[in-house]
């Protein structure tokens, strides 16, 4: 069952049927651990710049944190996405400059996506890729695309192959104990930052670079990262195989877990 609330408070009708009919917003979700979160500072100014950038004024990092503490009720162990909308913001009404309300949705932490996949690739690209907000109706018909192809997951490149990102999750690619980074138009995801910070402490070095459909012969394996699954290997993207290679999940898996929780 999720605990659901705006602005601390039980959602209104006019806040439901709102949320119904337009789709403009921004969020963020993480599990939280011990009653901390990895990474929190990085899903607060995720938080800021898409109210600024969407809204035109931001929340403010303290009022997040106390409707997240007021969310979680005490609960240490729990699943919650934070978003942002305003009522004040219409198809035909759009320019109003407000301080968006905050939803907040508590559930229990939900199992990793896959232990390992097959991937499709989709010639897709996120519109204002760098934002997670909630027009998410593309990443959802690319799933289902690629799973109607008896694939697991789309895996997203633009018209001349360049590789960005995944349905909702980043992909690094690896070469021995090198990881390369996507470099095009993405969503900078929490856990692929995470694991970046913590690489040089399990033996790994990291870079970020162009890469194109034509070049996947060049790696040895590949993976997918968010929050709710921190390390993933793909077994293939289209025809191209890869090697699971058990140790380097294992290491990725670690450098995420090496970041500390942030009490919320």
């Amino acid at each position: 069952m999720s605990a659901f609330l705006i602005d601390g408070l039980p959602a209104t009708e006019a806040d439901l049927q709102y949320l119904a009919l337009v789709n403009y917003g921004a969020y963020t979700s993480f599990r939280v651990e011990g009653g901390g979160v990895r990474g929190l500072d990085l899903h607060l100014e995720r938080l800021e710049a898409s109210s600024l950038e969407l809204f035109g004024n931001p929340v403010g990092p303290r009022r997040l944190r106390d409707l997240m503490q007021a969310a979680l009720g005490g609960q240490t162990e729990a699943w919650l996405r934070v978003s942002l909308f305003s009522p004040d913001i219409w198809p035909r009404m759009p320019s109003a400059q407000v301080r968006p309300k905050v939803m907040t949705v508590v559930s229990p932490p939900p199992p990793p996506l896959a232990s390992r996949v097959r991937l499709e690739v989709r010639t897709y690209a996120r519109e204002a890729a760098e934002l997670k907000h909630t027009a998410i109706m593309g990443l959802i018909r690319a799933r289902r695309r690629a799973r109607e192809e008896g694939f697991d997951d789309a895996l997203f490149a633009d018209a001349d192959g360049v590789i960005s990102e995944g349905a909702t999750w980043n992909i690094g690619f690896l070469s021995g104990d090198h990881v390369v980074w996507p470099d095009a138009p993405m969503l900078a995801g929490v856990t692929q930052v995470l694991i970046a910070r913590g690489l040089a402490d399990v033996g790994m070095t990291q870079s970020t670079e162009l890469v194109c459909v034509e070049d996947l012969s060049r790696f040895d394996g590949a993976f997918f990262c968010n929050s709710s699954t921190p390390a993933c290997a793909v077994a293939a993207i289209g025809d191209r195989v890869f090697d699971i290679v058990p140790d380097r999940i294992a290491r990725l898996s670690q450098a995420w877990l090496s970041q500390p929780a942030e009490p919320v």
